[in-house]
């Protein structure tokens, strides 16, 4: 294998297309990170000019692979509205009469998703309600039926560790090893709100969350935002907190209780909702601003005059954490790994497909879709997938999302994140054969990575939606490589001014992935089946009544 390019030679078996040869340049992937995570796009946070500089490098560069405007209005741009909040947040309890003051951001972080310029709640009851889940299908309630309207809700974040026989984690229920939905910060926040709780406040502990706290910090401590709404937000919880795992004891210790000791009981069917005889006291002073965001779209149309009118959607976000003027030394948050090199990748095959002779070019069509504000809690895909597809769901066949890409080396393997989910990890698996390569699952599917990134908003709404990272098994590396890179990568760069392209980089092993990406788009667009969820798979209800319409 030439460790600088990548030669595909692709059969007219495996393609149901004419053979050709197509370069995918691990150079070309390289330097365009290097590009979109320089100091010039100042993290390209979006409504800054950050995003001015990326949204216009990325339109240029579609532009310069000749590929068609993605908005049938004839643009490259979506717009997607968007409210930019940044909280300044107080929060204190009280126990017969003796405050329990808590510092933001050292005990916790404390934004309000609501649309309003003041926040507030007084003297809410406390209550910590387990890990604050309702799952029917496991015969799990964390509420046990208690009114928490206006109250303050406590709770742990990730899925019970419920285990089964031999002491095991129990893989029938909440996933086992894996975290479910139900362990997303999201879920917790989404499910207090329809409680109808005036704050939710969950626990951050670096192992369950699968991050240190100070990404929390990083995240969510500055300008959060929200998808424009007509009800201001005034449905969600009032303040969407994380408390530190100290604060959280103290909290505990201060109304005569042990932490560890109901925590232990939340891990059971039977945990009943504790109140802690503690009032919580909050404010949310927002200040407010309206931000036009755009998702960058191009297109390239289908050979096919029939099957042109179905759609793979490729995504990847653009977003990234922008500038703290607050940091001492490095403020700017550059996004390297997460996600410039994903959109390199994306730019990669757009050029790739683009390059194909006319005659070998795929017969549906391929959307290329960058997307923003990912890291606010995948927005712009959310956007584009529940409010404004600009191509009808129901002829879309699959997303395939990147985010993220292999900068070491080449594996011998290839991680499909939710493996097993749908037909497209067949797909998948075969191709990665063909390669000399084996496709495996999740290694960390207790970080709930199936939800943590924008193909989930298609998922959500029941399209067959991909998402592939790099292996795990480096070829003339130490076994424990992989671990050790994604370790180091966590602690010191995740969501950090770290995050920039390292000396080491060759992304060598991106160009094994992109070509698989590339095959797993050319088979969808010019296969005669449609990707299908697995049957039992939670997405699957969706997808069947969108078709069956």
């Amino acid at each position: 294998m030439n460790t600088r390019h990548l030669v595909l030679f692709l059969s007219a078996t495996a393609l149901a297309a004419p053979a050709f040869a197509q370069e995918i340049s691990a150079a070309r992937i390289l330097e365009r990170t290097k590009i979109i995570s320089s100091d010039e796009f100042e993290g390209r946070a979006p409504g800054t000019r950050g995003e001015e500089r990326t949204v216009e490098y990325l339109v240029t560069e579609l532009q310069k692979l000749g590929l068609a405007p993605g908005n049938p209005d004839g643009t490259y741009v979506q717009n997607v509205p968007l409210v930019g909040i940044t909280t300044t947040p107080t929060l204190s309890f009280t126990r017969d009469g003796v405050s329990i003051p808590m510092e933001n951001i050292n005990d916790f972080v404390g934004p309000s998703a609501r649309i309003a310029p003041d926040v507030s709640t007084v003297d809410s009851e406390v209550v910590f309600v387990g890990y604050g889940i309702v799952a029917p299908e496991f015969g799990w309630d964390d509420y046990k039926g208690l009114d928490v309207r206006g109250k303050t809700v406590v709770m742990l974040i990730n899925d019970p560790p419920v285990t089964d026989a031999n002491g095991q984690l129990d893989p029938a229920v909440f996933g086992g090893k894996a975290m479910t939905y139900y362990g997303r910060w999201t879920y917790k926040y989404e499910i207090a709100a329809a409680k109808g709780a005036a704050a939710c406040l969950i626990v951050h502990e670096t192992g369950p969350a699968s991050y240190p706290f100070g990404v929390v910090v990083g995240s969510f401590s500055r300008e959060n935002f929200e998808i424009s709404a007509l009800d201001l937000n005034a449905g969600k919880v009032g303040m969407a907190a994380w408390l530190t795992l100290d604060a959280t004891r103290r909290l505990f210790a201060s109304c005569g209780m042990e932490f560890d000791t109901a925590k232990l009981a939340a891990g059971r069917r039977d945990f009943q909702p504790i109140t802690l005889g503690a009032k919580a006291s909050f404010t949310a002073k927002n200040e407010l601003r309206n931000v036009a965001s755009r998702n960058v779209v191009a297109l390239l149309p289908g050979s096919d005059p029939v099957l042109q009118n179905e759609y793979i959607v490729f995504t990847a976000h653009w977003d990234h954490l922008g500038i703290d003027p607050k940091l001492q030394g490095d403020q700017i948050y550059n996004g390297a790994a997460d996600n410039a090199a994903g959109v390199a990748v994306m730019l990669e095959l757009a050029q790739a497909y683009q390059a194909l002779p006319a005659d070998q070019r795929p017969k549906r069509s391929l959307v290329f879709l960058a997307v923003t504000a990912e890291e606010k809690g995948l927005l712009g895909s959310r956007y584009y997938a529940s409010t404004d597809p600009l191509y009808p769901l129901e002829r879309t066949l699959a997303n395939i999302n990147m985010d993220g890409a292999n900068q070491f080396g080449p594996t011998s393997d290839f991680v499909v994140i939710g493996y097993g989910a749908s037909t497209l990890d067949d797909l998948a698996t075969e191709i990665a054969a063909s390669q000399n390569r084996e496709v495996i699952g999740d290694p960390r599917p207790e970080a709930g990575s199936f939800y943590r990134s924008d193909h989930f908003e298609f998922a959500k709404v029941g399209v067959p939606a991909f998402y592939g990272r790099s292996g795990r098994k480096f070829i003339g590396q130490p076994a424990d490589f992989a671990d050790r890179m994604v370790n180091d990568y966590i602690a010191n760069r995740y969501h950090k001014p770290a995050d920039e392209v390292q000396p080491d980089w060759t992304f060598e092993g991106a160009t094994q992935d992109t070509a698989l990406l590339f095959e797993l788009g050319l088979r969808i667009a010019n296969g005669d089946t449609w990707p299908t969820w697995r049957d039992g798979n939670e997405f699957k209800p969706k997808r069947d009544a969108m078709l069956a319409k």
